[in-house]
């Protein structure tokens, strides 16, 4: 008789975000037509910018034409891509070979996939709150998880410390969900820390477009991550690829262990396992790394930090402490009054039309805790973060 994977049984009974769409599904089929105020789920709310449609066009466009059509492509990605990728990076004083550089369907994937390269003996740490699917994608792989606690007291940046006996570290940068980012002094300490274990660093990247103050926005800014660490980052905040899909992972050639490149493997389980990103989207993605492209999406990032400042603001009026906001496209509050995280979710659901995202879904130090997303329409945050100040105003809260 065939066995499934049993550890599929050690999961979580639902993902977080399948759980607030339930209780939103059974809120909207109460109160039918109600217009809800959504700052809970990560999705972009502005459309691609030009660049990147025109691109687009002229990718399909080219799928059309006998001499520029294009069936599968290179499995890593296009070489062109490949190397404009590379030389965004030479702007932070990162140099990378085109060859250390895979265009992936995004972020997500690849989180989940890259487990492929490590031995299930390995242990994982994660911090907490964290993102659920670093959790779900070792559980699924059967690995061991040791949770690295994280708080007010440290401002949700844990540090390595001595006795953690770790193999794989997952370091988010800015954070999702707490919105904190890691200084250099910071970073230096688990890359050292990682190089002198022989732990590999699963650096997740996809919020440093958001970085306005003086942080690294790669890991690869840090001397020494070359041998250690591995880099995921995504189009889907940085340029509105949500739906679109499109991200890129960086695996140095420098980095190997047990005399095994993970570069090299990494080639060969991207050759074995997939058909590569289709020419359309590499195509409309090139589009965000020109000068016209970096201009249009930060300007829709800047609509989105100035959601962020309207909901601050608001935070700020009823005093109630946060994190995050500034360098990232999250904010966590502490939820007022010693509320949980899910008591306070339902009543922004249920008084004030408002969703965020609890917490306690990110992991037992999520608990007192809820996350905001700056993602969404400008009117409705304005109109959300009025509903909210009144709310959290109110004494009888």
């Amino acid at each position: 008789m065939l066995t499934p994977n049993l550890s599929y049984a050690n999961l979580k009974e639902s993902y977080l975000f399948y759980h607030i769409a339930q209780k939103t599904k059974a809120y909207l089929a109460d109160h039918p037509g109600t217009h809800l105020y959504r700052m809970g789920i990560g999705d972009v709310s502005l459309p691609l910018v030009p660049a990147v449609i025109k691109a687009l066009h002229e990718g399909v466009d080219d799928q059309s034409v006998k001499g520029r059509f294009h069936g599968y492509m290179p499995e890593c990605g296009a070489p062109s891509l490949r190397e404009t990728i590379a030389k965004h990076y030479e702007k932070r004083d990162v140099f990378l070979s085109p060859e250390e550089v895979f265009v992936s369907s995004g972020a997500s994937d690849e989180l989940g996939d890259l487990l492929d390269l490590f031995d299930r003996s390995n242990k994982a740490l994660i911090m907490e709150p964290a993102y659920p699917a670093y959790v779900d994608a070792n559980t699924m792989a059967g690995r061991e998880i040791i949770h690295l606690p994280s708080g007010p007291d440290n401002h949700f940046l844990p540090l390595p410390k001595p006795g953690i006996d770790a193999d794989l570290i997952y370091l988010c940068s800015p954070n999702n969900p707490t919105g904190a980012a890691y200084n250099r002094e910071q970073l230096t300490q688990w890359v050292n820390w990682a190089n002198d274990r022989g732990a590999v660093i699963l650096f997740d990247a996809a919020y440093e477009a958001f970085i306005e103050e003086d942080l690294p926005h790669s890991i690869f800014e840090i001397p020494g991550a070359e041998t250690c660490a591995i880099e995921i980052c995504s189009l889907s905040k940085t340029a509105g690829f949500t739906g679109t899909r499109l991200g890129y992972t960086v695996i140095p050639k420098a980095l190997e262990r047990c005399g095994m490149n993970l570069n090299a493997m990494w080639v060969r389980n991207r050759t074995t396992k997939t058909n590569g990103v289709s020419y359309i989207l590499q195509h409309g993605g090139a589009a965000v790394f020109t000068d016209e492209g970096q201009k249009q999406i930060h300007d829709n990032i800047r609509i989105y930090k100035q959601n962020a400042k309207v909901l601050m603001a608001a935070l700020d009026k009823a005093g109630i402490r946060y994190w995050g906001g500034k360098n990232a496209p999250y904010i966590w509050m502490q939820c007022p009054n010693g509320m949980g995280s899910w008591e306070f979710f339902d009543k922004l659901l249920n008084e004030i039309q408002v969703v965020g995202t609890p917490g306690e879904g990110f992991g037992a130090c999520g608990e007192g805790f809820f996350r905001f997303s700056t993602f969404g329409d400008p009117a409705d945050t304005v109109e959300a973060a009025d509903r909210l100040l009144k709310l959290l105003s109110n004494s009888a809260l």
